[in-house]
């Protein structure tokens, strides 16, 4: 699955960066639910999790080293690659 997003502060406060997740890509994501994920974000590879953030919304946490990695900063948007990582 593909879509674009802009990188935010969780709640507006600093610290957590997520990436809100289309709606269109809840369900094949598994709903919402906490799980693994896997995908690159500007054609860089991550492993991270996503989450239900409130009000029907579920959420991609995103790192500071996905951040560095990929170029972008918290406001920046970013395109985004995901799928539920394998189980171990």
């Amino acid at each position: 699955m593909k879509f674009k997003a802009s990188v935010e502060h969780w709640k507006g406060q600093s610290g957590l960066a997520i990436a809100a997740i289309p709606d269109k890509h809840i369900a094949a994501l598994g709903g919402l639910k906490q799980r693994r994920v896997k995908g690159t974000i500007n054609g860089v590879e991550y492993t991270s999790n996503v989450w239900p953030a409130g009000s029907g919304r579920l959420a991609l946490s995103v790192s500071q080293k996905m951040m560095k990695s990929a170029g972008v900063e918290v406001g920046d948007q970013a395109q985004f690659e995901i799928e539920v990582a394998p189980s171990s």
